[in-house]
């Protein structure tokens, strides 16, 4: 009867995950697969300057993730809390940005108030972020937290396909970010968001004194895991500042009157493409590295987000960018799930919430810092000389591809100095 109740609690528990991440990534292919455009074209900011409504904000998240609610997290044992906590303040902060920047005549200072609030957004929004992470942990056992993920990360691929597809409709009938329809819309989720989690548990550890989990039951307990995980966040930074280092630029490539010249719906498909192939291979990501470990795993997933930025940026074939789109959503969901479970098999329980913060950070800045300082000059470097702006767009793909691959050859690296204590450790 006891364990009826417990696999039915699991249930419950997950159907309440399940519905907050399916929100969350509503919210966010709504609303940042368009901002991008709406700086680009319409508030006139450079390439470069676009991507610092992504970068700023993240390094706001990371410090605050890192300094002040992962600790606190961490202290309290309050994930629930601060996950409710953290989506209420970013919903008023939302509808407060628009309101400011949409009295602004001036197009560029407008632009720089979205930038300038999105980053108080994060300060406060980081809290949820950081909680979410510790909270899956606290939850699932070892073994369960890359299936977990992946299957959460699925739902929230579906979610992404509804909030981009109805962002797409929204923009291109002029119903975007100057007027306030999608900052409402992504504020009015975030709302909504944070009921499904009222019902979730409230996670955190039993005692500090609970087992920690190793990667390998074969190591020595007196192997150095702070510099196996040093070295794997080494690893994942440039792993992930190589594959997002396009993130901010992708929509502005796929609308270029002198490239692909898409419109918002076209727009929309090929980036449900991309959430399409999230949806649909998360759910095997916990098979993946069930059979062959998370490790290779991840291996996998990198070559497949390698492979997807080489071939998006060599064609001017509009069939292969969906192609790229599928493997770049491939590649996505495979890296996290996997890197999630290598990450939280190494990270002591007791500072959980504090170290997922340097985990989370691999991630959060790559989103806008890896466009800021990789993909926008370069890009803008380029156009300046003369350059055609597909070419120039193009190169910055490349780049990412090869940043990428160092990424894989440092976790290779750290794959074979392990050896027998491999990181492949199928549990």
């Amino acid at each position: 009867m006891a364990v009826k109740k417990a696999k039915y609690s699991l249930r419950s528990t997950f159907i309440g995950l399940s519905s907050f991440q399916l929100l969350a990534m509503f919210r966010r292919g709504m609303f940042y697969t368009y901002l991008s455009i709406y700086m680009r074209d319409f508030l006139l900011l450079s390439v470069t300057e676009t991507t610092l409504y992504a970068t700023l904000p993240m390094i706001m998240s990371v410090v605050f993730q890192n300094f002040v609610w992962g600790p606190l997290s961490d202290k309290f044992q309050r994930r629930r809390t601060l996950i409710i906590l953290g989506e209420v303040l970013a919903g008023i902060g939302t509808i407060t940005v628009w309101f400011v920047h949409s009295i602004f005549s001036s197009l560029l200072l407008a632009g720089y108030v979205i930038i300038i609030g999105l980053i108080c957004i994060e300060a406060f929004w980081s809290m949820s972020n950081i909680s979410w992470s510790a909270l899956i942990s606290d939850i699932y056992p070892s073994k369960d937290r890359s299936k977990v993920m992946g299957q959460l990360t699925s739902v929230g691929g579906f979610g992404r396909i509804i909030g981009i597809s109805i962002g797409g409709i929204l923009y291109n009938y002029g119903y975007g970010f100057r007027d306030g329809p999608l900052f409402f819309v992504a504020a009015l989720v975030m709302f909504i968001s944070s009921i499904p989690m009222i019902f979730a548990p409230e996670g955190g550890i039993e005692s500090e004194k609970e087992k920690e989990v190793v990667i390998n039951n074969n190591t020595p307990q007196n192997f150095n895991f702070k510099t196996i995980f040093i070295v794997f966040i080494i690893s994942l930074t440039f792993i992930n500042f190589g594959r997002n280092s396009i993130a901010t630029i992708y929509s502005q490539f796929l609308t270029l009157e002198t490239g692909f010249s898409v419109d918002s719906i076209l727009l929309s498909y090929i980036a449900n493409t991309r959430s399409l192939a999230v949806l649909t291979i998360g759910f095997l990501a916990g098979t993946l590295s069930k059979k062959f470990g998370h490790s290779r795993t991840l291996v996998l997933g990198v070559n497949l987000a390698i492979f997807a930025l080489i071939i998006t940026g060599l064609t001017d074939n509009l069939i292969l960018i969906f192609v790229g789109s599928f493997f770049i959503g491939m590649g996505e969901v495979i890296i996290y799930a996997a890197s999630y479970v290598i990450a939280s098999n190494l990270i002591p329980s007791k500072v959980r919430a504090k170290l997922f913060g340097v985990y989370n950070m691999t991630f959060f800045l790559s989103w806008g810092l890896a466009c800021t300082i990789i993909s926008g000059p370069i890009i803008d470097i380029l156009l300046n000389s003369g350059l055609e702006e597909v070419l120039s767009y193009q190169t910055a793909f490349i780049v990412g591809a090869l940043i990428t691959g160092i990424g894989l050859f440092i976790f290779l690296v750290l794959e074979i100095w392990l050896k027998p204590r491999s990181l492949t450790d199928k549990t």
